[in-house]
């Protein structure tokens, strides 16, 4: 799908780490953008901003995980914009620590905003995108879905979701000028990555490296104009590991062992966990 000036992107996640990257790149594109996040203290300095770029943008502070306000931030656009053209859900979630240890309340939290959100979000746009015939879909998920690391069980599994979502989206609307995409970043210096590494001062495995931000925001981009199924965003090739994990499951875990992810998110989870002992 051509991206368009004039055309109109929900972008979720849009105030913080990685979607203040996608918003540029778009509005760079005159893409007019609604900018949702939660509590969203910083959409209006970044709407502001945009405006500058010479494009129209509107800020929606708004809870995700609710119904109500998933609901109300598409009738707010449609009523801004008229017919929306992009939808990327970039939104967010991930608490690093032991499985067992973790709230009812938590788990629920990062299924509800990872891959409840998007989904439902999509449901209720796509039969707008259907009538004009055109739309597309950005799923942005992680390569924590491929191959989930240790300490990150929710979080993994809401992005492996997330994945398979955007499969059967793809597969579902062939043909219709709807489609959907995938953008499956690594380790990024922006986002929760960023977060993680500020917080604990564990740093991501050298063997797995990490990208800067604006890569992830020309993948979307990318992904959006030549309608591409998955893009990977990771210094080092990746796929072919994911590919022996496929085919030779107790060698492909040794492999990624051997990265240093899990021991990575094992060091975050004992700083974590040490931090809010300190804290409590």
């Amino acid at each position: 799908m051509k991206i368009r000036a004039g055309h109109c992107a929900i972008l979720t996640g849009a105030s913080g780490g990685l979607g203040v990257y996608m918003a540029d790149a778009l509005a760079e594109m005159k893409v007019n953008l609604a900018l949702v996040a939660f509590p969203g203290v910083e959409l209006e300095p970044l709407r502001q901003k945009l405006v500058k770029q010479g494009v129209r943008a509107l800020a929606l502070a708004a809870d995700l995980r609710r119904g109500d306000e998933r609901r109300r931030v598409l009738n707010e656009v449609k009523q801004a914009f008229g017919n929306v053209h992009y939808l990327i859900n970039n939104a967010g979630i991930e608490i690093t620590a032991h499985f067992h240890e973790l709230p009812d309340e938590s788990i629920e939290d990062i299924l509800k905003i990872n891959l409840e959100a998007p989904m439902l979000l999509t449901r209720h746009i796509l039969p707008e995108m259907l009538e004009q015939g055109s739309g597309h879909i950005v799923n942005i998920s992680s390569l924590a879905g491929k191959a989930g690391p240790a300490f990150q069980a929710p979080y993994a599994a809401s992005k492996a979701g997330l994945i398979a979502f955007t499969e059967s989206l793809r597969a579902s609307y062939r043909g219709t000028g709807v489609s959907a995409s995938l953008v499956c970043p690594g380790f990024v210096e922006a986002g929760i990555y960023a977060r993680l590494k500020t917080r604990t001062g564990c740093k991501a495995p050298f063997t797995l490296g990490t990208s800067l931000p604006g890569q992830v925001a020309k993948a979307v981009l990318k992904s959006i104009s030549r309608d591409l199924p998955e893009v990977i965003v990771n210094p080092y090739p990746v796929r072919p590991l994911f590919a022996i994990c496929a085919l030779f499951p107790s060698l492909g875990e040794r492999l990624i062992r051997a990265t240093g992810a899990h021991d990575f998110f094992r060091r975050v989870a004992e700083a974590e966990k040490l931090h809010s002992t300190k804290r409590g």
